[in-house]
């Protein structure tokens, strides 16, 4: 039996993710502790994984409710003083890991693409680690736009400049936390390191994003696996139904767990399915407060919860509005439920252009008028061909492996400290 642990940034669905590869992992006979700010700890709800806090004397208390409110609202200063967060979580993980690794007699890492501590700190003390990519993959490569960009797929040359162009505006606005990782770097007697694509592992790189979701690529690692969701199947903790459904068919409406609060937008879709006359359930993950959710049920037939079991409710949705977090969109391929993305920040831009790209969805701005947002819906829902491509995909995804073939991706570059290459997995 070997013990791992598990740096990652404390977000919901990046925990959840890996929650869902280390229950896999302890299943398998491993124990698995997760290395992260003490106030992180609540975010986990399995008992059998492991909690080691750091951070206590170098972060506030509040500091998580902090770096959550920013996320939350990721613009103008906002935004700098998030990435201040980030480079001053990374700062002192890279400071308090090596201690705490030794500490817990750790044998590997399973590292999330968004924390570069992990990488850094395991290569300077030789302890094997896996890569996991709960958002869009990191992972660069030429005549391709960062998963932050807007920007849809072309091998044009003006696309190309666009791409590159917008790399640059990228790396100057992340330059703090490039400044740490640099510094972190040459105090560990490492090679000269400056983003987070440089801070991945060369046994296993595992990704949630299926293959047939993202542009084409062609300069991934051999040792790169596109293994479709981690979810526990088994949890017991599962989301609950809404107490009622609307009638079928009806339009889904999610903007994840740090968006949900966004109450004049969410009334902008009530009154985009009002003029079409088509009923909407809209989970606010409890972002919204008892009023605000009682003046948008006035708006046509509309039901608003808290939370849903989002897979049941897409299996019954004839269309699902997301902010293009990944776990929604992956779910809306599982159901082929066809998606109207409205994209609000980090990589979800990126997941909408891939949504585009494939011909599964629509893309509308967070800022157009409701008729708007009825004219790229209506359109979703009197086409079948948005659900036809989707049912193409559906195959690619269900053989994809998940959290099973993850754990087994995991648990062979650990123990072996060797690449485990994609066509051996």
């Amino acid at each position: 039996m070997s013990h791992y642990a598990v740096v990652a940034p404390p977000l919901y669905s990046h925990v959840k993710a890996l929650q869902a590869l280390a229950v896999q992992l302890i299943e398998r006979g491993h124990r698995v502790t997760f290395v992260q700010q003490f106030e992180a700890r609540s975010l986990l709800d399995d008992p059998r994984i492991g909690f080691y806090p750091l951070g206590e004397t170098r972060l506030a208390p509040g500091s998580l409710a902090r770096t959550l409110a920013l996320a939350a609202h990721p613009s103008g200063l906002g935004l700098f003083r998030l990435i201040d967060d980030l480079a001053a979580t990374t700062d002192m993980l890279c400071a308090e890991l090596p201690a705490a690794l030794e500490a817990l007699k750790i044998d590997g890492l399973i590292v999330d693409q968004m924390e570069a501590a992990g990488g850094l700190v395991a290569d300077a003390l030789d302890l094997p680690y896996v890569s996991i990519a709960c958002a869009l993959p990191v992972n660069r490569e030429p005549g391709l736009p960062l998963p932050v960009m807007p920007f849809g797929y072309s091998t044009s040359a003006r696309a190309r400049h666009r791409y590159d162009a917008s790399e640059k505006i990228y790396d100057w606005l992340m330059r703090r936390h490039a400044r740490v990782i640099e510094h972190h770097a040459r105090r560990l007697g490492l090679a000269p390191r400056r983003s987070l694509h440089e801070c991945l592992s060369t046994l296993a790189q595992i990704s949630q994003t299926p293959a047939s979701l993202d542009f084409p690529r062609s300069a991934l690692p051999a040792c790169f696996h596109a293994v479709g969701p981690l979810r526990n199947e088994r949890s017991s903790h599962c989301p609950k139904a809404p107490g009622v459904m609307p009638p079928k068919p009806f339009v889904f409406a999610s903007l994840g767990t740090l968006q949900g609060h966004r109450y004049p937008l969410f009334c902008k879709i009530a009154k985009a399915c009002q003029r079409l006359e088509m009923p909407l359930l809209i989970a606010h993950c409890g972002g919204l407060d008892a009023a605000q959710a009682a003046r948008l049920e006035r708006h046509g037939t509309t039901w608003v919860t808290d939370f849903a079991d989002q897979p049941v409710v897409l299996a019954k949705a004839r269309a699902v509005i997301t902010h293009g977090g990944l776990n929604t969109v992956v779910d809306a391929i599982h159901s082929a439920t066809p998606m109207l993305a409205v994209p609000l920040a980090f990589d979800q831009p990126g997941v909408a252009a891939r949504i585009e790209h494939h011909g599964i969805g629509q893309r509308v701005s967070r800022f157009a008028r409701s008729t708007t947002f009825a004219k790229h819906l209506s359109g979703l829902l009197n086409d079948d061909i948005y659900r036809l491509r989707l049912r193409t995909m559906h195959p690619t995804l269900a053989q994809a492996g998940g959290a099973a073939r993850a754990a087994r991706i995991a648990e062979k570059a650990l123990g072996e400290r060797r690449p485990v290459l994609a066509e051996a997995a």
